[in-house]
């Protein structure tokens, strides 16, 4: 009768010796499978973040200028070099003669302005309509169709129809510029309305939220982010826009798009192609500026939702 006592004992013994759970046979702590590696942290110094967002511009900068040197002097023959003239020629006529420059400016604050006057109202007949049809499917099948409509006629079919009824000047200009650019921030705008959660329209109505204060408090917040993207593409389009209604309507102050033509027929190449390239610093400027006003009104709030989620 001593044996099951034993016994007992026995096993009592192997359990207070067991090492508990998540411990090895040595009684040290296991590691736990679900612990990320840490990773070691180090911190880069300023002058090799500068260098990585400035060195690969910078690199491909100087190879695009060494092939238009090559090209200019080892491609085109001396009397055909009129055609691309070399870099430096550029920057000396096309730039560095302050009277030259002085009417590229000026015909580029002509363009800004009009693209800056057609792209506000671009946003608000945008917003307007975007927000018209979220409200309503019967809307939304209604205008969508024609916004769409618009956005695939080639402009230039139709130019001579907006000249035909709102004459040569600075109001054609500012109609072609708003048809260029309305529909990014439209469509944008629309989805951004359209995307916030169903669970949250749950919660409007549980409180018998009205469509205004689900409008505000709701669906405009969640479509910031989309709003800003389409604003973005919306700026570089009205100076597109703006550019082409200079080519066709050439009637008050000359813009960009004018001076352009001048040079061209002018066979002014170092001033065509300064002309170029401060539309082209234009648009960049302008897509620049509205990226870092999204930065500034909701880049936090946004990015810490999605680290969040």
């Amino acid at each position: 009768m001593t044996t099951a006592p034993e016994t007992v004992g026995t096993a009592a013994a192997t359990e207070s010796a067991a090492p508990p759970d998540g411990a090895d046979q040595h009684g040290s702590p296991a590691p736990l499978a679900d612990d990320p590696p840490r990773a070691a942290t180090r911190t880069q110094s300023p002058a090799v973040v500068l260098a990585r967002v400035v060195l690969p511009p910078v690199i491909l900068g100087g190879l695009l200028i060494s092939l238009w040197y090559y090209l200019s002097y080892g491609v085109l023959e001396p009397r055909r070099r009129f055609l691309l003239p070399s870099p430096h020629e550029v920057l000396n006529v096309g730039f560095l003669e302050w009277d030259r420059f002085q009417v590229i400016l000026r015909a580029l604050w002509s363009s800004m302005q009009v693209a800056m006057i057609g792209l506000a109202l671009a946003i608000a007949i945008g917003v307007f309509l975007a927000t018209m049809m979220s409200q309503t499917k019967l809307v939304e099948r209604a205008v969508f169709p024609f916004m769409v409509t618009v956005q695939a006629i080639p402009i230039l079919a139709i130019v001579p129809l907006i000249g035909f009824w709102w004459g040569y000047g600075q109001p054609s200009r500012l109609i072609v510029c708003i048809i260029i650019s309305f529909f990014p921030i439209g469509l944008n705008t629309l989805f951004g309305l359209q995307s916030a959660e169903r669970e949250m329209h749950d919660l409007f109505t549980l409180h018998q939220a009205g469509r205004l204060t689900r409008l505000r408090k709701l669906m405009f917040p969640a479509a910031l982010p989309a709003i800003f993207a389409g604003l973005r593409i919306s700026a570089g389009l009205s100076v597109i826009g703006a550019i082409v209604g200079d080519f066709f309507f050439v009637r008050g102050e000359a813009g960009i798009g004018q001076r352009l033509q001048t040079y061209a027929y002018d066979l002014r190449s170092e001033e065509l192609l300064a002309a170029v390239m401060m539309s082209s610093a234009l648009g960049v400027a302008v897509f620049w500026v509205f990226g870092y006003i999204r930065k500034l009104a909701i880049g936090k709030w946004y990015e810490a939702a999605e680290i969040g989620n």
